[in-house]
């Protein structure tokens, strides 16, 4: 008797958590019940980097066919519901510098770590009865990203086109990371 009474706060506890409504993101539904099919669309791009919303579309699609039970679709007209976007601004932003002495003694310096923050207007419309699902026009998604790390050079680049040339993977990153943050967003309605 004596067991059961010490384990009954700690039981009455986890009991009182369980009830809370806790869950993992991205793997709730708030949709209505009668979205099977969600119409994906390029998002648009209203940024001067090329063709971000091709991979920021391609990530979201991945995330919605490999983290809920959606088909997914790109012509509007054949799903339950719409999901359009624009990606409205890009900036990134050096973070972290590393520095190195070079042959004639003067420093040079090189971006390590870089801030990338998007702001992106996003709708999720049911298309049946064109009710607003979800609507936001201030998404932001912000992320600090690590460079892949060489010999410095004399210029210190940290705009945004010399982010995206350190290669596909910075981008990678940064579009599987955005869509994984919209997927919830969206599915979650928050």
């Amino acid at each position: 008797m004596r067991r059961v009474a010490k384990r009954a706060p700690a039981f009455l506890f986890a009991l009182a958590l369980s009830a809370c409504g806790y869950h993992v993101a991205g793997r709730s539904n708030s949709l209505p019940k009668g979205i099977h099919v969600i119409a994906v669309p390029a998002l648009e791009n209203k940024t001067s980097t090329y063709k971000i919303e091709q991979k920021l579309t391609a990530a979201t699609i991945h995330e919605f066919l490999s983290k809920t039970n959606f088909k997914i679709v790109s012509d509007p007209q054949t799903g339950d519901a719409v999901l359009t976007g624009k990606v409205l601004s890009l900036e990134v932003v050096p973070l972290l510098f590393q520095s190195a002495s070079s042959t004639s003694g003067s420093t040079l310096a090189q971006a390590t770590a870089m801030m990338v923050t998007m702001k992106c207007e996003v709708t999720l419309t049911e298309r049946d009865n064109d009710k607003v699902l979800y609507h936001t026009d201030n998404f932001v998604f912000r992320n600090e990203y690590q460079l892949a790390t060489s010999a410095p050079s004399p210029n210190v680049r940290g705009d945004v086109e010399s982010f995206f040339q350190e290669g596909q993977p910075a981008l990678d990153r940064m579009a599987q990371d955005f869509a994984t943050r919209l997927v919830a967003a969206v599915t979650e309605n928050y």
